[in-house]
Formats: structure tokens, sequence, C-alpha cells
């Protein structure tokens, strides 16, 4: 757990308060019916959470990643699919301040700070998600600006969202492929279809939708730092950023089912007394506290790294890697800790083993998560 001022500490118990107050009561309810959380969203723009890392000169909060992470887990142990609306929404933020131009930060951050706008990543497509080289998006140029075709897959904030960063092929024999990538900042508009919302096992209320695009006008001023080609790598910086927000979303949730897990199993009595009295109970409340104490020193480890300034890919990787996994170990555990009673609906932890394979899979799958792993370490102990 990374040391906290006080300006964390009063931030971390208002995002606390608020899941006590707003969120629990309901997630359960909401999530059943997979229903949009409208009001609790509504709250969270109030919170000032759509700006957390965008500076305060553009309207937002300029949080560290830090307490970006620290709030992204508090929000997950209510409810992961909290999360969703500004996620990716902060991941384009990023994006956008690190890469667009002065016209395009001065035109979009403002008001995906205060929340007017929500922003999504347009960028996964059927047959391009790991492997975001495969992307098949046309972008053709034409009189003051590019006609877009194509289609995108597992689009949060599709359906709610307005402004979105879209990759797209402007130069289909581009050799590498990734230098024919671009990206452009979009806002729906004629030729920007949502196609339908796609139906989960988890991650429910947050919509994840499949787009496309038919003849869809982008004006040139929206390429994002006016440049053609660098779309790529103007993507994939931003979702360093994302691995630390699954990552703290995989600790959050790992807590939740964790805590009501210890909970329960001083309540559940068997054989006379309650099951956490039980050696067999009491190794696998062992592992799992233990587990989660690692993942939250990988993740708060990384995005202090990132906050120095320092490349952390590696650490961004492990971090993801190890808190989801956890995750989804927690999860499982915590259900069979609860027995016949996690697998009614009339607990959370049947939500929680829902939700968790979706971190094992999303933000780059945990595949590719070991490879970029593997990579890093070679370079870090090269033969001497």
């Amino acid at each position: 757990m990374p040391t906290l001022d006080k300006t964390q500490e009063l931030i971390v118990a208002s995002v606390r308060e608020f899941v006590a107050r707003h969120v629990l009561p309901v997630a359960s309810e909401l999530e059943h019916r997979n229903e949009y959380p409208h009001e609790i969203v509504t709250h969270m723009r109030e919170l000032g959470l759509f700006g957390c890392n965008v500076p305060e000169s553009y309207g937002g909060l300029g949080l560290s990643y830090t307490t970006f992470a620290l709030i992204i887990e508090e929000l997950s142990r209510g409810w992961m699919s909290l999360v969703g609306p500004i996620g990716t929404h902060s991941v384009i933020c990023d994006i956008i301040h690190r890469f667009g131009t002065a016209a395009q930060r001065q035109k979009f951050l403002p008001a995906l700070a205060s929340g007017e706008r929500r922003g999504g990543l347009a960028l996964s497509e059927a047959d391009a998600g790991t492997d975001v080289q495969r992307l098949t998006t046309t972008a053709t140029r034409v009189a003051d600006g590019y006609l877009i075709n194509g289609a995108k897959m597992w689009i949060t904030n599709g359906r709610y969202g307005d402004t979105f960063v879209l990759a797209a092929k402007t130069d289909a024999k581009a050799d590498p492929p990734y230098q024919g990538i671009s990206a452009f900042v979009v806002e729906k508009g004629p030729g920007f279809h949502v196609a339908r919302d796609i139906d989960k096992l988890g991650y429910k209320g947050v919509e994840t939708c499949e787009l496309y695009f038919e003849n869809f006008f982008v004006p040139t001023e929206n390429l994002l730092g006016g440049v053609a080609g660098e779309g790529f790598k103007q993507v994939m910086t931003g979702l360093e950023s994302e691995r630390l927000n699954v990552a703290a979303r995989g600790v959050g949730l790992a807590r939740a089912a964790f805590e009501d897990a210890i909970q329960y199993a001083q309540q559940r009595h068997t054989f006379g007394k309650p099951i956490s009295q039980h050696q067999t109970i009491q190794i696998m409340l062992a592992e799992m506290g233990t587990k989660i104490e690692a993942a939250r020193l990988l993740t708060y480890s990384a995005a202090e790294k990132k906050d120095r300034g320092e490349r952390c890919d590696l650490e961004c990787g492990m971090a993801k890697l190890f808190a989801t996994e956890t995750a989804q170990e927690v999860a499982w555990q915590a259900m069979r800790i609860y027995g016949g009673a996690g697998y009614t609906k009339d607990n959370r932890i049947e939500r929680y083993y829902r939700d968790a394979p979706l971190l094992v899979i999303g933000g780059g799958t945990n595949e590719l998560q070991r490879l970029i792993i593997a990579k890093g370490l070679l370079a870090k102990y090269p033969v001497k």
C-alpha cells in the first residue's frame, strides 16, 4: 500500500463513502437487470471522476496514476462495472493529452473532464483484438477529411459515449502494417452506427457495443496529432495506463470477494464451530489475503514508477497479469467458502465470479502480458 498524503486520503475516503452510500445498496439489483446505472454515473460526474487524469489547466483533477488506481480499486470493490464509464474514457483523455494538437486538446479535454462528453476507445475488431495490426477499418482521404468504413467490437461506452479515439488504416500497403495505422478523435454523426449491445457473462450494466461505420466523415483536423501513420504508437502508449487501470480493478474485485468470504466464514457454523476455525478454510483465507496484498504492491509500485515518468511496460504487465489472475482465483475460492450459498444470486459472490474473467482477457490478454513480461525481462537481463 502506498503512503498516502492528506489529499489522497480524503479522495479515497470520499470514494469509499460514495460506494457505501450509492453503490452497494443497488448494485446487485441493477446488475441482475443489466441496467445502465445512470444515477450513479451522474454522481460520479459530480465527483469529478471523469476528469481524474485530465490536467487542471483543462478543467480536470490532474491526479497522479497512483491516486487514480486507488479510486479504481474502491469503485471495483463496490461494483466493477462502474469503472467502465470512466475507464476507457480516461484512456482517451490520456491519449489526447499526450498526442493531440493544441487545438484538439482545447476542444475535447475540458468537456471530457467535466463528463459533458463521454469517451471511448474504438480499437478492437472481430479479428483484431490482441493483434491490433490486423485491423481492417479504413480511413480514405477525401477533400477536407477522411471517410471511415469498417466495424469495431467490444466498445465500452459505445452507446452512451459520444467522443472516441478511433484507429483505422490510412495506408493498407504499409510494411510493417502498423505504420499504416492512424488515430482520429471522432464524434458521433451520420455514418456512425451502434449495431448492438453485446450480451455478456458478467460486467453487466455498462454497455459493450459493436459499432460499424459507413462512409463516416471525419474532418482533417481530427487526425490525432495532425500526423498520419502514428496511430499504433499513440494507442499502444495509452494502453499502458489501461493495464494499470485493469490491475487496480483486479485488486478491488479480489478485495470484495475476500472481505465477503472472511465475514461469512466467521458467521457460518459447521460441526459446532464457525467454518473459519477449520484449517482448510484458514489455509484458503491465508492464500487469498497474501495474494491480494502482493497484487496491490505490484499495482502501486507500477503506478508510482509511471508517476515518476519512467518506462514501466514491464511493471504494468506484471501488475495486470498477477492482479487479474488473483481476482479470478479469489472469486473462485470465495465461492467455495460460501458453498451452495455462493452459487445463488442471493449473494454477491456469483457476480464476482462472473466479472473476474473479463479482467484476465481485457486490456490485453494475460497470455500477451506474459510475452510482454518475458520480452522486458530479456532486455533487462542481457548476456554479459
